[in-house]
């Protein structure tokens, strides 16, 4: 089954510094139908304004993960980590037991975002961030794992967050096209962060969200230059 959600029937509230598109349910947009898929709680696409951007606030028990689509995110914590996220890499961090943080848009220009929450497979893990580059280059063309908590995806190279999913990052040409297996049970929930694709056969628009159930493989075909940004769930 292939349901897709529209951008422009997403929750929306913009802030002047802040314009944010909700997937799901966050702060005042509230739909019982749209809590989630699994254990994917949230997905804001946001975009904000030069030499603005979130002042530390603290969070607890969630996988954060930032995509970066254009401009750049700067971060801070009170662990003591700090860096620059640039358009085309994502940064990820567990909350765990709690964390102090701010994310800044410190550029000239805009700042555009999609925010990911995963509920993580138990509280109190250990807090901590780190960044991974988004697939260009000799990866480009092909999905890549850019972070996971599924079995067998343990690799020196993959960003852990505490959870059975994980979440792939492709850049396709116009007529390129990717093919994902999907287990029995499992869910994916995609997005293209740029461009026009295909799933399965079905038109989906730049900035949509596909929510892909009981299919055994999810293909992606790009109509024209995208990027697509998918989460494997249980």
């Amino acid at each position: 089954m292939i349901e897709v959600r529209p951008f422009d029937g997403l929750g929306h509230a913009n802030h002047g510094w802040l314009d944010a598109h909700h997937h799901f349910s966050f702060a005042n947009y509230m739909d019982p139908d749209r809590m989630g898929v699994g254990p994917l709680r949230v997905w804001n696409d946001d975009t904000i304004e030069p030499q603005t951007g979130f002042p530390p606030h603290g969070h607890r028990d969630m996988e954060i993960i930032t995509y970066v689509r254009r401009g750049a995110i700067t971060h801070e914590d009170n662990l003591g980590n700090k860096g620059r996220t640039e358009a085309g890499d994502v940064q990820i961090m567990s909350a765990g037991t709690g964390i102090m943080h701010s994310e800044y848009n410190l550029e000239d220009e805009t700042t555009q975002i999609f925010q990911i929450w995963i509920i993580p497979n138990r509280d109190g893990h250990a807090p901590r961030w780190e960044t991974k580059e988004f697939p260009k280059g000799e990866n480009a063309g092909k999905l890549v794992l850019l972070a996971s908590g599924r079995d067998g995806d343990d690799g020196a190279d993959v960003p852990t967050i505490h959870q059975d999913a994980a979440l792939f990052g492709a850049s396709l040409a116009a007529g390129q096209s990717v093919t994902h297996t999907l287990h029995p049970g499992r869910t994916a929930y995609l997005v293209p962060a740029r461009g026009t694709i295909t799933v399965n056969g079905t038109d989906v628009g730049e900035r949509d969200g596909v929510v892909v159930s009981d299919e055994a493989e999810v293909r992606i075909e790009a109509v024209d230059e995208a990027e697509i940004v998918l989460a494997d769930l249980p």
